[in-house]
């Protein structure tokens, strides 16, 4: 059997959207690409799964037929409060629907027939200089060598970078801890339509996907599970269910699972676009608050913003610290405002007479309201 090459251009730990997105670009580049996966494809992730359209040309230009897909395009918005309230809005840009099990699994469908070596089942133990043009990358798969390596492992630091408060919390904010649970149900809840329930210290959103099937993804406090025995279904019994609408698709839909993916200890704040030797995308360079939205979007636009300044180094158009420059000042304006704004909208909701008044507030001025979505969505790209 022939030897494994264990030499490549460009390595890329971990291969969410951002990661494989990255990938696929380099490789059609003609850039060696090795990424680097610790699960198996495919697999579910907490993600709210809904994209809005602004990436829908990109993914297409990757390859992928999303025609074909038969997906829900979601064109109509509703907001909840815990009094019952609901304030409903068209989207004007809108998005589509699609799990994470699928999605990421076409792109790494597609990064093999573009002849990225991915490597499944596979952590990354350390990344260290091999000399002036190389890093190394010791895995559980052995030791891999590259002149480029990119980050793009996800909201977790992973054990072998530094863990410096610099880094995850460069602004030395104080932040809140949340946890996200996400079920796959089936509900009458129209194809077009995604929903934002509030309760107290969270909100729920609900929309199509694809199989037959809603995503019903909750962002909250680590408190509120604190409070309930750190057991999911009390707090969902003791907290969401004082929402009625939430109430109502809690008890009347069919739960594909009936456990949920949990993931805890998230914050949202921006971190860096690079730790000197590590380029970073994704939730690894920063993460929006899910009410804001399109995190998928932006580790997808930021996957093309790193592509576009890594394929003028592989070209010998530009120098590394040239490399890092440019990112940075790319993802700054893409995403700066964005993430700031979700930081506040956050604080709006999730509060019982706060977000109650908000709500009713912005039913009666839909300027308003069409400008806060906005906020939401970037322009395609």
């Amino acid at each position: 059997m022939e030897p494994e090459n264990k030499m490549y251009d460009c390595a890329i730990i971990g291969g969410g959207l951002a990661g494989l997105c990255l990938a696929i670009q380099l490789a059609d580049q003609g850039i060696r690409v090795v990424l680097f996966e610790k699960n198996e494809y495919p697999f579910n992730k907490v993600c709210g799964e809904y994209i809005s359209m602004e990436s829908w040309d990109f993914l297409t230009g990757l390859g992928l037929p999303l025609d074909s897909y038969n997906l829900p395009i979601i064109n109509n918005l509703g907001i909840s409060s815990e009094k019952g309230f609901m304030l409903n809005q068209t989207l004007e840009m809108g998005g589509f629907g699609i799990s994470r099990y699928s999605l990421d699994n076409y792109l790494y469908q597609l990064a093999i027939e573009k002849k990225v070596k991915v490597l499944q089942n596979c952590k990354v133990n350390s990344v260290s200089q091999a000399g002036t043009e190389f890093q190394e990358i010791d895995t559980n798969r052995g030791e891999f060598k590259a002149s480029v390596v990119c980050g793009s492992y996800g909201k977790y630091t992973p054990s072998f970078i530094q863990k410096n408060e610099k880094y995850l919390n460069p602004d030395n904010r104080k932040d809140t801890n949340y946890i996200g649970v996400k079920y796959h149900i089936k509900s009458d809840l129209a194809n077009n339509r995604i929903e934002l329930h509030n309760f107290k210290d969270g909100y729920c959103g609900i929309s199509k996907v694809d199989q037959d099937w809603h995503c019903l993804c909750y962002l909250t406090t680590a408190e509120n599970l604190q409070n309930n025995n750190k057991d999911i279904k009390t707090m969902e019994e003791n907290v969401l269910f004082k929402n009625p609408f939430l109430k109502n698709y809690f008890t009347k839909s069919e739960f594909v699972n009936f456990n949920p993916l949990v993931i805890s200890n998230i914050q949202f704040h921006k971190k860096q676009t690079d730790l000197g030797n590590i380029f970073l995308l994704g939730d690894a360079a920063g993460a929006i608050t899910p009410l804001c939205g399109n995190g998928m979007s932006m580790g997808m636009r930021a996957s093309k913003l790193l592509a576009v300044e890594l394929i003028k180094y592989f070209e010998n158009k530009c120098s590394i610290p040239e490399v890092s420059l440019a990112y940075k000042k790319s993802w700054d304006h893409a995403f700066n405002n964005r993430i700031v704004a979700g930081y506040y909208l956050q604080n709006l909701f999730g509060k019982k007479n706060t977000t109650h008044l908000a709500l009713k507030l912005l039913s009666k001025t839909p300027g308003l309201m069409r400008k806060l979505i906005t906020l939401t969505h970037g322009l395609e790209f």
